[in-house]
């Protein structure tokens, strides 16, 4: 599983000119889903995007976590993230999780960040075609896979 955790003042997802999402201060979280992926990838890195501390203290240093600064979060589905450019110039998505098993897997981690956040965050929708838009604060933008925990 592999997720771009981005900080940003305000984000929001547009689906058919329609805002299904939006938050001001927190975390904008973009999340790719292969077959791999296994419950414990889902809650190792629910657990590590709620206290990683890159929101900053009353000395501007990154010392808060989104909880901490009472934040929201967005999770939206990519599978993009999974993009191989190996070969080509066209990017080939195989490592990607089919619907069959990215959906509930996707749902699931879902799950995993409210409970680990103690409230509610707000999603896109699988497989549509969204507009995404924030306004990253920073920059602060951060890539974790969790076949890769270093």
């Amino acid at each position: 599983m592999k997720v771009v955790i981005q900080r940003v003042s305000q984000a929001s997802v547009t689906v058919d000119q329609k805002i299904i999402a939006e938050i001001q201060k927190g975390l904008l979280v973009l999340v790719g889903i292969e077959d791999a992926d296994t419950q414990e990838d889902i809650d190792w890195l629910a657990g590590k995007i709620i206290k990683m501390r890159i929101f900053g203290d009353e000395n501007d240093v990154m010392n808060c976590s989104v909880q901490d600064i009472d934040g929201d979060i967005i999770v939206v589905s990519q599978f993009t993230l999974h993009a191989s450019t190996k070969k080509g110039n066209r990017p080939s998505y195989i490592k990607a999780s089919k619907p069959e098993f990215a959906i509930p897997t996707y749902e699931n981690f879902v799950q995993a960040v409210e409970k680990e956040f103690g409230k509610k965050v707000q999603t896109g929708i699988f497989g549509a075609d969204m507009k995404v838009s924030l306004l990253n604060d920073g920059p602060v933008t951060i890539m974790i896979d969790s076949k890769n925990r270093e």
